[in-house]
């Protein structure tokens, strides 16, 4: 395990090349002497291991981000034409999971759980897999600034094929795991076959493994969370001769333990940008609020009136237009 400061200045540990289920990691950590108050906690009640099939990447900016995405057409590395030559010039996104992922994930959980269980047992299930999904993972709120892009996966792909594969289909890798204070991300890598030779210490990201954390299958990333809850609330009550799962809680005194997600990083040369329509900018556009804990500071996030009066002057456009894209909070 490797340690570096991040670019924003937080300290990461992390294994190139590999994703680290949980157990693993914390053995590994151990061995090393790695300090971590979350990571090692054995009291953690149980909870769910759920499958999420997903279809939509998100990426969180705050205003001078979003300027900047504004101005370039799309989206570049903050940082590129760094004179380092061990920097990648990446562009980042995360994986958007909301309400239909979850209940999707939910009712493959009981079918694969309970094979066997009847048309009246389905009907008497209550909704459960939601009060786990307490991680900023699943959070409508933000930790990194008030304004979200949410684009289809296709589409995302379709654009780097087109401006950076010469519309081949691009190359996926396992890149690394990373271990935060609290958080483990497991990241993919996404570059173009042109690149195969440069990229090729890193796996390629399997499609078909049953234990990987993450695979990409017929247009959808598969993510199999090691650690869904973060702040864990609940403890998971499994019913077997009603063939059914529940959620005991919330507790009292909640546990506080690692919380797990998927990053996608897409590879771009410096200063290049991933372009994007104007209009396809502004219609996957949504505001958030900030979330309890944020990565940067409060003041550089907005409220709804700012950010909707600063929208209106990026995109002056739809001003008279005779319907508006609403700036919808997420």
């Amino acid at each position: 395990m490797q340690t570096q400061t991040n670019s924003r200045n937080y300290t990461e540990h992390f294994i190139e090349g590999q994703h680290v289920r949980l157990n693993d990691l914390r053995s590994i950590a151990e061995r090393q002497g790695l300090k971590n108050q979350y990571l090692y906690k054995e009291d953690v009640p149980e909870y769910p291991r759920p499958e999420f099939y997903v279809s939509q990447l998100k990426h969180d900016t705050e205003r001078r981000g979003l300027r900047g995405i504004r101005k370039d057409g799309g989206f570049k590395d903050p940082r590129g034409g760094s004179s380092d030559p061990c920097h990648l010039s990446l562009v980042w996104w995360s994986l958007a999971v909301g309400p239909e992922e979850i209940q999707a994930a939910e009712t493959r959980l009981l079918e694969e759980t309970y094979p066997d269980r009847v048309e009246e047992q389905a009907a008497e299930q209550e909704s459960f897999l939601w009060k786990f999904a307490s991680s900023p993972a699943f959070k409508r709120r933000s930790r990194l600034g008030s304004y979200r892009f949410r684009f289809p996966l296709e589409e995302v792909l379709t654009a780097y094929s087109e401006q950076f594969c010469s519309g081949a289909p691009p190359i996926m890798r396992v890149f690394k795991t990373s271990l935060y204070k609290q958080e483990v991300q497991y990241s993919v890598l996404v570059h173009s076959p042109a690149n195969q030779r440069f990229f090729s210490r890193f796996p390629l990201l399997p499609d078909d493994d049953l234990d990987a954390v993450c695979t990409y299958r017929d247009g959808h990333f598969i993510w199999r969370p090691e650690a869904m809850c973060k702040t864990h609330s609940y403890e998971l009550i499994r019913g077997p001769e009603e063939n059914q799962m529940d959620a005991w809680g919330p507790m009292k005194h909640p546990e506080f333990y690692v919380w797990d997600h998927v990053a996608v990083a897409l590879h771009v040369e410096n200063r290049q940008v991933l372009r994007f329509d104007p209009d396809q900018l502004r219609e996957n556009l949504r505001f958030c609020w900030w979330d309890n804990r944020t990565i940067i500071s409060k003041t550089h996030f907005d409220h709804f009136c700012r950010a909707h009066s600063l929208l209106r002057r990026l995109w002056p456009r739809y001003s008279w237009l005779e319907k508006e894209p609403p700036l919808r909070p997420t």
